[in-house]
């Protein structure tokens, strides 16, 4: 089959952009994977309610190869919408960072 020089320029571009996206979406958002199940919760005082603000409680990240601890902070609310902490998820035989998110 032969590809006229347009028609195979419009397939160029549209690969590309297609690639680009996935670079684009792939880099703005970590993918964190650990060999793993993450340590219980740590105990962490959660400060009294704060007007515009949700607290996200602390969490285990995976870090050089360990667990490490990130304190719990604040996040600006967003109106209408609901804060979903971060967590870890089963995948195969490892575990995955499920980012906290607004939805």
């Amino acid at each position: 089959m032969k590809v006229s020089a347009p028609s195979l320029m419009i397939r160029i571009a549209l690969a590309t952009a297609a690639s680009m996206t996935i670079v684009a979406s792939v880099s703005a958002q970590e993918v964190l994977i650990a060999p793993s199940a993450p340590p219980p919760v740590q105990d962490e005082a959660v400060p009294a309610p704060r007007a515009g603000y949700v607290w996200d409680h602390g969490h285990w990240r995976w870090e050089h190869g360990r667990y490490v601890w990130v304190r719990g902070h604040w996040e600006v609310m967003r109106l209408g919408h609901h804060w979903s902490p971060g967590h870890w998820a089963p995948r195969d035989s490892r575990w995955v960072w499920i980012p906290g998110h607004w939805s």
